[in-house]
């Protein structure tokens, strides 16, 4: 699991305040943030909205896609795509294009199509979370 230091989204103040809630990895944040009550608790516990908690779990739940990491994330980040809800959004041709788009600026290689299009599977079964 990557450590949450790895989120974008989220303010020095509130990596500190999570990391004295003993929650270091997007995991533990995802395991944390499942219900509403424990959104709720959370933004308590860290003194931020339930909209921010929900900020960093949409992030979080990109992070923890299958063969995703710094690299990809940047590449994300590139093309517009800051969480899962920016991929749920967009239909698979439309995420390639972003993607490719991306990695052109970056000057990288895009990932292989068979990844792109697990990564938008996977959002699609994680949209519930």
């Amino acid at each position: 699991m990557p450590p949450i230091s790895e989120l974008t989204r989220i303010e020095p103040v509130h990596l500190d305040r999570l990391d004295r809630q003993g929650i270091f990895t997007t995991g533990l944040l995802l395991e944390r943030s499942e219900t509403a009550s424990r959104r709720q608790t959370l933004a308590d516990q860290t003194a931020a909205d339930t909209t921010d908690v929900l900020m960093w779990r949409d992030e979080a739940l990109m992070l923890n896609l299958a063969s995703f990491g710094p690299g990809e994330h940047q590449l994300m980040i590139q093309a517009g795509i800051e969480g899962l809800h920016d991929i749920l959004e967009l239909d698979l041709d439309a995420f390639r294009a972003r993607v490719a788009r991306a990695a052109a600026e970056l000057e990288v290689d895009p990932p292989t199509d068979l990844t792109l299009e697990g990564w938008w599977d996977q959002a699609r079964t994680l949209e519930d979370e």
